[in-house]
């Protein structure tokens, strides 16, 4: 399991949204921190198998604890607005290992802001994470119904989307996590995200030429999309294709240079590439070709 840590920071004047939050992570996604409407993002650069039925083991046995502790630390959705405190003691509370109290913090931050739509899927995600780990079935339902309420309040909360398909294929449902996906990128077919989601759980089932097409689909909506290009760009490394991957991630980094863990692959495939100049057979394909990737 890979082991990481982030300082939040939002509003350098804002004492509330600065604290560092260690998580895991076990399968490649975006992990979103929200402070002062400000967001980051970390990629991982691991996968899971190479079918739906050794992937949805991995869900269950391995995932659910580290991507429920990152997802739980989403939420701050200004440091002005109601509930906001609430929230941010909710998250201390929950990486403190309190994820009860934590709960009534972000009830109480509901309870300041009823259309707080990060206070939801906090709850969401907290009852998730003890849904899991305690085997109950009833935490994990309301861990879903608070997943809807928050897409209720923020019909394009892609943390959000995103918690709510793990819990679909965590709870033996993925043709339901797809099709939760792929009716989002209906709905909103002018933006790149929800195929990049879609593109991230096909990886994640080792469907990675349909990854690869959602991704060049992202892309040819919203060119300058970061995330899409980091996200190819690990495709393409897992894939080979060392040079096309350098290319890609030195992009997004151009696109996007705050984007954790970017910098650390540019410098190892540089590295690995000036060590064997042979690996540059493998192809290289410019940003400036975004044109073409309807043709592939």
């Amino acid at each position: 399991m890979l082991s990481c840590a982030i300082t939040l920071t939002g509003d350098p004047s804002c004492g509330c949204c600065q604290f560092r939050v260690p998580f895991g992570v076990l399968f490649p996604k975006r992990i979103s921190l929200f402070a002062c409407g400000r967001t980051m993002s970390y990629f991982s650069p691991m996968k899971f198998g190479s079918n739906r039925k050794v992937s949805r083991m991995v869900f269950s046995q391995q995932m659910m604890i580290g991507w429920l502790v990152a997802l739980v630390i989403s939420g701050l959705s200004g440091c002005h607005s109601s509930g906001t405190i609430q929230n941010v003691d909710g998250v201390r509370q929950f990486q403190q290992g309190q994820p009860q109290a934590a709960l009534q913090s972000f009830q109480q931050a509901l309870a300041a802001n009823p259309q707080n739509a990060d206070a939801y899927y906090n709850m969401a995600s907290t009852y998730h994470y003890l849904g899991r780990q305690n085997s109950n079935d009833k935490m994990l339902q309301q861990a879903e119904s608070l997943y809807h309420q928050c897409l209720d309040m923020a019909p394009n909360h892609v943390p959000c989307y995103r918690a709510l398909a793990v819990l679909l294929v965590d709870t033996d449902r993925p043709k339901s996590a797809f099709t939760l996906l792929e009716r989002w990128a209906e709905r909103t077919p002018q933006l790149a995200d929800p195929k990049v989601e879609i593109a991230r759980l096909h990886d994640e089932f080792g469907e990675t030429d349909l990854a690869s097409r959602r991704l060049a689909e992202a892309i040819d909506i919203e060119p300058g999309n970061a995330r899409a290009w980091t996200a190819m760009a690990r495709l393409r490394e897992q894939d080979g294709h060392y040079a096309q991957a350098l290319n890609d991630y030195q992009h997004a980094l151009r696109l996007n240079n705050a984007q954790p863990g970017v910098a650390q692959r540019v410098a190892s495939l540089q590295q690995r590439l000036a060590s064997d100049p042979n690996l540059l057979r493998s192809g290289t394909r410019t940003a400036n070709q975004d044109s073409q990737w309807r043709q592939r």
